[in-house]
């Protein structure tokens, strides 16, 4: 054999070599997301369908095709149940082939579906859980955190409160992974900018009568009563706060995770005035309001964080697979690591080694009736926090990822 013919021979293998440690092309012929969140319970409405149309949108978007192969879309209700949610996700792994989960809205349910994914080398992008364990003790090479967490919600939200006069506070906490997590970050804040917390009490996911809470907030003298919780059991809280006249005795009601959902099932009337911190705000600007506008016209209400964020994890988990020329988590997770996140929901954003997609969040304020021009006109941004202050420091990471 020529020496020529033999370089060339070893050169084509090689290649091949590198190529196949990846798993070049699309494995099973075609790319699968799975959509796995609240469908029915009490964070449905800030997640739930909407968070699927916002997947379903970025695929058609992008051509409903990858690397000349069709990406599918499957969704499941976990009912806010760990068990429940990792049975899904395995099934979803084993029987369904799918490729990537996001969603998974509720803390517990998506540390229990990282810890199955992690193990499955498979792809979770979490759009609507906030717990820090996610990118801490329990990150995995195949975790992304895309949204919010508990660090930049009380963080940004605490250092809007204290300075102001609210250094006593009193926590209303969700009694699991999520509302544990968003008080001790919270906490944390606190008693750094000089204020105090004088107590907490915990309540069970999904509760319809706050009134033993609130009594006990209310006798605690605190001028904050902070609400780790969300979606319903936030709401719940705020229209019960208000009925025992809570805010007209000196004490204030700071909700540490809304959105904008909220706020339409609260009303302006009620809710005017409060601030709280948010990733995502449908009209922060063009990009964001056309984008918000086509998803109204599908699901006749503006994208929530949850949602609009998980059409741009969707967006860019597809564009790393065409960028790597495969769906091989590794090769993916690599070309996602190293790109700008930059689109009508992150400028400029950037995943981490410890999987935090860091980018800028922001400080709401609930606007007055009288300001609001629209059914929808609900917010306005006070300040804009860049990603290097609103989260985690990577030197504080404990994730297994961060070399230290």
């Amino acid at each position: 054999m020529k020496k020529g013919l033999v370089t060339a021979c070893a050169v084509a293998a090689l290649a091949a070599l590198a190529t196949s440690s990846f798993g070049a092309g699309i494995s099973d012929g075609v790319v699968k997301i799975g959509v796995l969140t609240d469908m029915s319970g009490v964070y449905s409405t800030l997640g739930g369908k909407g968070t699927q149309v916002g997947v379903e949108m970025a695929v058609k978007d992008f051509g409903g095709k990858v690397l000349g192969k069709p990406i599918v879309v499957i969704g499941a209700d976990h009912q806010n149940k760990a068990d429940i949610a990792s049975a899904k996700a395995r099934e979803w792994f084993d029987n369904e082939k799918v490729d990537m989960i996001t969603g998974l809205l509720n803390s517990g349910c998506a540390l229990a579906v990282q810890k199955v994914a992690g193990e499955k080398k498979r792809i979770t992008m979490n759009t609507g859980a906030a717990s820090t364990d996610l990118t801490n003790s329990a990150c995995t090479p195949y975790s992304v955190h895309y949204v919010y967490d508990t660090y930049a919600l009380g963080k940004v939200t605490a250092e809007a409160v204290v300075p102001n006069g609210g250094n006593t506070w009193f926590f209303l906490t969700a009694d699991y992974a999520f509302g544990h997590s968003l008080e001790a970050n919270t906490t944390k804040f606190v008693t750094k900018l000089g204020g105090k917390v004088l107590g907490s009490v915990r309540h069970p996911l999904a509760t319809s009568d706050f009134s033993s809470y609130l009594l006990q907030a209310q006798a605690s003298g605190a001028k904050i009563i902070g609400l780790a919780n969300a979606g319903g059991d936030t709401t719940n809280a705020i229209k019960q706060a208000r009925e025992f006249g809570i805010d007209k005795k000196g004490q204030k009601l700071v909700g540490l995770l809304i959105f904008d959902t909220d706020i339409k099932s609260l009303g302006l009337k009620v809710a005017q005035g409060m601030q709280f911190t948010s990733g995502f705000y449908w009209d922060r600007d063009k990009a964001s309001r056309d984008f918000s506008k086509r998803f109204y016209a599908i699901h006749k209400a503006m994208p929530t964080m949850d949602q609009a964020g998980a059409y741009s994890a969707t967006m860019n988990y597809l564009k790393a697979i065409k960028a790597a020329g495969t769906d091989d988590p590794d090769a993916v997770m690599a070309k996602l690591k190293s790109m700008d996140v930059s689109d009508f929901f992150a400028v400029h954003g950037k995943i981490r080694a410890d999987g935090r997609m860091v980018h800028d969040m922001y400080l709401m304020e609930v606007k007055k009736p009288a300001e609001s021009k629209g059914e929808w006109d609900l917010l306005k941004i006070v300040k804009t926090v860049p990603a290097n202050q609103a989260f985690m420091p990577l030197a504080e990471s404990t994730c297994s990822q961060v070399k230290k």
